[in-house]
């Protein structure tokens, strides 16, 4: 702690906040920003990677001097995360720093980024506020693009180097990410000085971490979802659902069986987003219902089960899913309840021969009614093309490598 030279204000609340023992990434990249060196950082979600970035911005930033810190996230959730982060590290030193997005007035953003220290902000927005005139990037000594491998997936290659143009040149820029995808190498020789690229390993603990899957009839999927939310789950649980309708359908029927779950996706208005958030961080609720898109990025403490409720395209989506549990030495546990319209889905995310899945044999459970959105009929009523013992993939209660 001590080699890292901060202010005492810094200091004061890097202690305050427990960062004691440093995460890899903390470890790694932290002297290497504050030497000004620009740094790739390839890490997980929950690695600790926003005070890695958060803590040498505010030891170079002073109040007062214009906007001298831009930091760019893929989603509204995480800005509004990042931003609480930074305000928490800078609680013992005068800071102004904003959150920049989308779904709430723009008239307190522009009043707010006249005095703003920092920005936090999606790039949609930043670029609206750019085009009004209403933002100086002119002083702009450290970007950081967070996440940047969701920033390319949800289209915003263009609005970022549009955002990037109107920074001096001479800025330290720094991008993290938790996969580095073609198109992120591309932005980073275009727009980087000799990187200092930092990986670190996944922050699960793999001992810790169990995975497992279930292969059910379409028609029982939501069954066996509520036996196991009654009868296995426990603590802080995320389901993951490919769309935002499902999200909804999900929650509603799961209230329909007494289980209380809040809903996150990209369809719902900020103020309920984020009061989705806050709930479930206070843990009024323990359930989340969630789309990758909108959880993309949040830093959940203690979730202890993740359900796939449906399939992610890849076993990238996989790993940024699970990486949400197991972490610093807690346990954690991963189930995936397949139907046969998720088998291809499946066996993408197998092509990852480091992830270990095994297969558990279909406990007994009591079928509940599946409404869809009108409830006027019953989903999947048709005749599933796989029974329930059927080894959808070669062997019962094997382990897939």
């Amino acid at each position: 702690m001590k080699s890292l030279h901060l202010q005492p204000e810094l200091t004061k609340a890097f202690e305050e906040l427990g960062f004691s023992v440093l995460t890899d990434i903390q470890k790694h990249t932290i002297p290497l920003i504050l030497q000004g060196k620009d740094v790739i950082g390839q890490s997980q979600t929950g690695s600790g990677k926003t005070a890695a970035f958060g803590f040498p911005i505010l030891e170079k930033a002073a109040h007062g001097k214009g906007l001298q810190a831009l930091i760019l996230v893929p989603t509204r959730e995480l800005c509004d995360q990042d931003a609480r982060e930074m305000k928490k590290f800078s609680k013992h030193k005068r800071m102004n720093i904003i959150e920049i997005y989308g779904g709430l007035s723009i008239t307190p953003q522009i009043t707010g980024l006249v005095h703003a220290d920092i920005v936090v902000a999606t790039p949609g927005r930043m670029l609206d506020h750019i085009r009004r005139g209403t933002v100086n990037l002119n002083h702009v000594k450290t970007l950081v693009l967070d996440e940047a491998d969701k920033m390319f997936e949800m289209g915003f290659i263009d609005d970022v180097k549009q955002i990037i143009s109107q920074t001096p040149p001479e800025r330290q820029t720094l991008l993290f990410s938790a996969t580095i995808s073609t198109q992120v190498q591309d932005l980073a020789r275009h727009y980087m000085k000799n990187p200092e690229r930092i990986q670190v390993q996944s922050y699960i603990g793999e001992e810790q971490l169990d995975q497992y899957f279930y292969s059910v009839n379409a028609r029982d999927k939501f069954s066996l979802l509520v036996h196991i939310l009654k009868n296995q789950a426990t603590g802080i649980v995320i389901i993951f659902c490919a769309t935002r309708n499902r999200v909804d359908v999900l929650s509603r029927n799961l209230y329909q069986q007494g289980i209380q779950s809040q809903r996150l996706h990209g369809g719902l208005s900020q103020n309920r987003r984020k009061q989705a958030i806050e709930m479930f961080h206070n843990r009024k609720t323990n359930i989340l219902v969630a789309s990758d898109v909108a959880a993309r990025g949040l830093d959940i403490k203690n979730v202890g089960y993740i359900i796939n409720y449906d399939i992610p395209k890849s076993s990238r989506e996989y790993i940024h899913r699970i990486g949400r549990t197991a972490r610093a030495g807690k346990e954690g546990k991963v189930i995936s309840i397949l139907s046969e319209q998720d088998h291809d889905n499946f066996r993408n995310v197998l092509d990852d021969h480091s992830l270990v899945i095994e297969q558990l044999a279909l406990p007994e459970f009591q079928r509940v009614p599946f409404f869809t959105q009108d409830r006027s009929h019953h989903f999947g009523a048709r005749r599933d093309a796989y029974p329930h013992n059927r080894q959808s993939y070669g062997r019962s209660g094997g382990r897939f490598r």
